[in-house]
């Protein structure tokens, strides 16, 4: 009797070993921006479309769509393709003020409206804590390396499409139909 309670006991060290080890595994493989560790999201599958007034550009974005990702967002992220961002997708239509401390890239900051027009354009420097805001409630943020809305024409007033953009309602706005809404990309 005394062997088959020795047995289950290693049984179940052995189990509870597992399921630690399983945890800790899926825990370090969330993103993080914890001690220094970029935050890198998996790449939306849709690419955002900006149209601008020379024509359409397409980037693959990731999407921060909760509190800890927009924490997050590109902190301690040393280099992106020209061609990919980051949307920050806010719960609603707010005020809302960025900073660029442990980011060491420059970048273009794109403030844009609930109806996926963008309303400022602002440059973020790195390592700043200086707060960068478009001084008027918005609903989304994209972020791309500095330069890009220059070089791509991008400017206030451009229409952004993108599923988490055409999607998004909010207080006073309906629901958003998917026939009607600016969504879908390139």
């Amino acid at each position: 009797m005394a062997h088959r309670n020795w047995l289950t006991a290693g049984v179940i060290c052995a189990v509870a070993a597992v399921i630690i080890a399983a945890g800790a595994f899926f825990y370090f493989q969330l993103p993080s921006a914890a001690e220094g560790r970029a935050m890198v999201l998996p790449v939306d599958p849709t690419p955002l479309v900006a149209v601008t007034k020379s024509g359409e550009r397409s980037f693959s974005i990731e999407v921060a769509d909760n509190e800890a990702e927009r924490e997050a967002g590109l902190m301690f992220r040393e280099d992106m393709a020209d061609d990919h961002g980051m949307l920050f997708v806010f719960d609603e239509t707010r005020e809302v003020n960025f900073w660029m401390k442990n980011t060491p890239m420059p970048l273009d900051l794109i403030f844009v409206g609930q109806d996926g027009r963008i309303r400022a354009i602002e440059q973020g420097e790195p390592q700043s804590e200086a707060i960068v805001s478009p001084r008027e409630p918005v609903r989304f943020v994209l972020e791309l390396k500095a330069g890009t809305a220059a070089r791509d024409g991008i400017a206030d007033g451009d229409l952004l499409r993108h599923p988490a953009i055409g999607t998004a309602s909010g207080p006073g706005m309906p629901p958003a139909d998917k026939g009607d809404a600016p969504s879908g990309g390139g």
